[in-house]
């Protein structure tokens, strides 16, 4: 007799993941995401309403059927794919230890490959971008003013945008603010020191921060914490008005990540060293942050400088009987 699905499944997501793993609500989400689209998938495949599904329809050939319609009817790329089939694995570790009848089962899931797809390079802005970016929201404005803070604070410190969003009041030093204190991916915090220019804009935004009970650093038009989609409209906004002093902008995709990935290639660029820059970012591992090497032009310049061309004799066409040369020649 097959486990009804709905129950572990609501374990998993309410109670392993944030309580027993320390997962991020945005990784949560991501999650949830992910399993609402399975079960959708599975009981059309299976002609039964989602909430009657068992842990056994969830079998390999609807598993790889899924993320195939992934690709197929979604348009989803090899990484979004990818990203799925992690969340869909990390639910069959959970399962193990709970339900052994699922043991060749979640075997079997474990050996399902990630998909390979094409790495792009990195997006970036440059110097010129990143400060017609920053200028870009009206400093005579509330709006304004907080929207300056947010995108220096994302710069300066190379935030994600769910850090940004995450900061409350209590994770900057007081009253110096000199500090902000970062809690990003898989829990893991840092302390990052901030510029003058932000201490400025923060400290401007703080004496027009409305009075709330939210205590998130920032607060949208009603008072409440600003999201993640709320901060990329705004992003999206001053990336069009700063296109009119900058017109290279417009040719770019400008998202929360790209202030991000700014961040990491000026501070290559100023240290030449990728730790640091991997200290900086929160990454887990200095492999993660190489991918920036890939991007950044300054290394491969200096290997170009250092590592001159053989010298080649100049080749002439002598000696050959060519119609075609002959022609050319005569021409």
């Amino acid at each position: 007799m097959m486990a009804e699905l709905a129950p572990p499944l609501a374990m998993f997501l309410r109670d392993h993941l944030p309580r027993d793993k320390g997962t991020s609500r945005h990784t949560v989400e991501s999650y949830a995401l992910c399993f609402k689209l399975l079960v959708v998938f599975a009981a059309d495949k299976h002609g039964i309403r989602p909430s009657t599904l068992e842990i056994g329809h969830l079998d390999i050939a609807t598993l790889l059927e899924f993320l195939e319609h992934l690709e197929r009817d979604r348009g989803n790329g090899a990484r979004t794919r990818n990203v799925r089939l992690a969340a869909i694995k990390t639910f069959f570790r959970f399962l193990e230890f709970r339900y052994p009848a699922y043991l060749d089962l979640a075997a079997q899931v474990r050996q399902i490959p990630a998909k390979k797809g094409d790495v792009p390079l990195i997006g970036s802005l440059d110097r010129a971008e990143t400060r017609a970016l920053l200028d870009a929201p009206d400093p005579d404005t509330v709006a304004g003013i907080r929207d300056r803070a947010m995108l220096c604070l994302t710069y300066n410190a190379g935030l994600r945008v769910s850090e940004l969003v995450g900061l409350a009041l209590d994770d900057l030093k007081m009253p110096a603010l000199d500090e902000v204190h970062v809690i990003g991916k898989g829990r893991r915090e840092r302390i990052l020191p901030l510029w003058k220019e932000t201490r400025r804009l923060l400290r401007d935004w703080l004496a027009l921060r409305p009075e709330s009970a939210d205590r998130h650093l920032f607060l949208n038009a009603m008072g409440t914490g600003m999201t993640r989609r709320g901060f990329a409209k705004r992003l999206s906004l001053h990336a069009q008005t700063a296109a009119h002093s900058v017109p290279s902008i417009a040719g770019k995709t400008v998202s929360p990540h790209l202030l991000r990935h700014a961040c990491a290639l000026h501070t290559l660029e100023a240290t030449g060293d990728v730790r640091k820059v991997s200290l900086w970012l929160g990454h887990s591992s200095v492999q993660t942050t190489e991918m920036y090497l890939q991007a950044d032009p300054t290394d491969k310049l200096d290997t170009l400088h250092r590592w001159r061309p053989p010298s080649l004799k100049k080749g002439k066409f002598k000696g050959v009987h060519d119609e075609l040369l002959a022609m050319l020649a005569g021409t």
